[in-house]
């Protein structure tokens, strides 16, 4: 079980607090702090979606951006010899280098 949810590209950790019999809901991936909750799994999809509205309606209002979760692009430094082991497996596997990370990377978050 996934304890996330995603509304217009933001992605939330959810977690559950016994004491209050509450969901409790995060935005991650952004500076910014958005934070909801609700009894139920409906009620918190609701109040994660009023969140992330909100947040992006204030942004409006004040006249900054919204920050944006990731775009999906990354850079990343390796050494010579990682970068170099790393092009012929992937060159081995008939896929690029973009490819082969991305599927190593998908892999790996997704343990």
């Amino acid at each position: 079980m996934r304890n996330v949810m995603t509304y217009k590209r933001y992605t939330a950790r959810i977690e559950f607090d016994e004491r209050d019999n509450i969901f409790i809901g995060k935005v991650i991936g952004i500076a910014d702090s958005i934070t909801f909750h609700g009894e139920t799994v409906k009620e918190l999809r609701e109040d994660f979606q009023a969140a992330i509205d909100h947040y992006i309606a204030d942004c409006a209002a004040t006249g900054r951006l919204p920050l944006k979760a990731a775009s999906g692009k990354m850079m990343l430094r390796v050494s010579p010899e990682i970068h170099a082991r790393a092009l012929t497996v992937a060159k081995a596997s008939g896929k690029s280098l973009n490819q082969w990370v991305e599927e190593v990377l998908d892999k790996a978050v997704h343990q």
